[in-house]
């Protein structure tokens, strides 16, 4: 028989958001680790907080929002404020009983600033990290190191003279029309106006150069998970700068290794490493001169499995680039950006931390 084509919406219902769920969704692990990881928050996200006055987003609540955001790949907080008053699935994960209201956008960007303040992504992606050494999943001798560059979110048009920022007022404030022929421009003489942080760079040669930050990764070699990241100033020498930092965190018994590409074969970066007790796994460079890596590293079998093991770094940053949607950013500010980029890494690792213990 036919069934009828009604339309009359149900007064009631009797089915939790938690029954919706299948059980074997790939969101379920990844929602259990991130409440074991905010009870461990609950004492540092309660100090950000003040005990009076009209109650604000739970942060918890904010956090699972946040990561939902990169994990499928929403573009904005105005479009994750749409997708929650309607998404059943987020709805569960972040906390949301059917007939909660959502949160404004604007409301949401501000008290995201609390945490960030709070510097919450630095613990949240400790807490992270201390879920994969339960599982035995990281190496504590074998890392690779490695840099990107993700383009700011300035125009080229915003990149003026130091010397000449208050020039003539545009023919059209919201899109000015902008001469650069033969204009040279540095970082020197030019900064960005809406991005004071952003630097004029580009990766490669024959790449146009693009307002940019340059971001960084330390991975462990095991099983490919991001161990450590920062965001800095898009410089030349910015990748060896946060190499050496980070070679300073894992350096300790003298037994760790580090593996990086040609970019850090210079005899600086070797040596400062050294002196951080890791020993430098460096791609040589043989392009029209010496090596700052000889024969006493590379005829050792370790040097060659950094070298195959090293390439997985690119796995992340084309992950933070494409799903979490940080190839061009949305946020401005070097302090911001490096929280972001963060709580992006923090995100991935969850998501292999939930396939490795899977498999």
């Amino acid at each position: 028989m036919r069934g009828d084509d009604l339309h009359q919406a149900e007064m009631f219902s009797y089915i939790s958001p938690e029954q919706r769920v299948p059980q074997d969704h790939p969101l379920r692990p990844i929602r259990k680790m991130v409440d074991e990881i905010l009870v461990d928050l609950s004492p540092r996200l309660k100090k950000l907080y003040s005990k009076i006055g009209r109650p604000s987003i739970p942060p918890e609540k904010l956090l699972r929002a946040l990561l939902l955001q990169m994990l499928y790949s929403i573009r904005s907080e105005r479009q994750l404020m749409e997708q929650l008053d309607y998404n059943l699935l987020f709805r569960w994960f972040v906390g949301l009983n059917m007939d909660d209201s959502v949160w404004d956008a604007t409301t949401f960007c501000k008290n995201r600033e609390r945490l960030l303040k709070g510097d919450i992504a630095t613990a949240f992606s400790q807490q992270v990290l201390a879920r994969a050494r339960e599982y035995d999943l990281l190496s504590e001798e074998h890392f690779t190191v490695d840099g990107t560059l993700v383009e700011a979110a300035a125009s080229l048009k915003s990149f003026k003279n130091k010397d000449d920022q208050d020039g003539p007022p545009p023919d059209d404030p919201g899109n000015p029309t902008v001469n650069f022929h033969g204009e040279k421009r540095s970082n020197k003489t030019h900064q960005s106006t809406t991005d004071p942080d952003a630097m004029l760079c580009k990766k490669g040669k024959g790449k146009e150069a693009k307002l940019s930050y340059a971001g960084h990764l330390l991975m462990e070699n095991r099983n490919g998970l991001a161990i450590d990241a920062s965001v800095t100033r898009a410089t030349g020498t910015a990748e060896r700068e946060a190499g050496v930092e980070f070679a300073k965190g894992i350096g300790g018994a003298g037994k760790a290794t580090m593996g990086a590409d040609k970019g850090y074969d210079t005899k600086q970066f070797v040596q400062e490493t050294r002196e951080a007790n890791v020993t430098p796994h460096v791609a040589q460079n043989d392009r029209g001169r010496r090596s700052a890596i000889d024969g006493r590293t590379t005829r050792h079998l370790g040097y060659q499995i950094s070298q195959k093991k090293r390439k997985r770094i690119e796995e992340i940053f084309g992950w933070l680039k494409d799903i979490a949607r940080l190839r061009k950013l949305r946020h401005r500010g070097l302090e911001k950006i490096g929280w972001i980029f963060k709580f992006a890494t923090a995100a991935y690792n969850l998501v292999r931390i939930r396939n490795l213990v899977a498999a």
